[in-house]
């Protein structure tokens, strides 16, 4: 279920609606609203203007943030595949040690 949720964004009023719960959703506004500040702060420009390099900024963030997310991934399918082979090689050393054992009490 939808809610309605008003946010303020650089002292405007606005309403969102949105599927996530009215915390999340303040939460996401209260971001934007920070980075609007940010570059409102640093030059001199119109809301339009920053939100548009506001917009940019924060596309540049999750565009940085999935490559992070995706070198994760990739590192502990690493993790995962050396975990799998260590696996392997100890039920065969176990094996080994097992037929080794068999070897030794059928001479002793």
């Amino acid at each position: 279920m939808a809610n309605r949720v008003v946010v303020t964004i650089c002292g405007e009023d606005y309403t969102f609606v949105a599927e996530e719960s009215t915390a999340y959703t303040q939460r996401v506004a209260s971001y934007v609203d920070e980075k609007m500040t940010e570059v409102l702060n640093s030059i001199k420009v119109g809301r339009t203007d920053a939100a548009i390099l506001t917009a940019a900024n924060i596309t540049d963030e999750l565009f940085k943030a999935q490559v992070a997310a995706e070198q994760l991934r990739s590192q502990i399918k690493g993790y995962l595949d050396a975990a799998g082979k260590a696996q392997a090689e100890v039920s065969d050393l176990k094996r080994e040690v097992f037929r080794l054992q068999q070897k030794l009490e059928k001479k002793g």
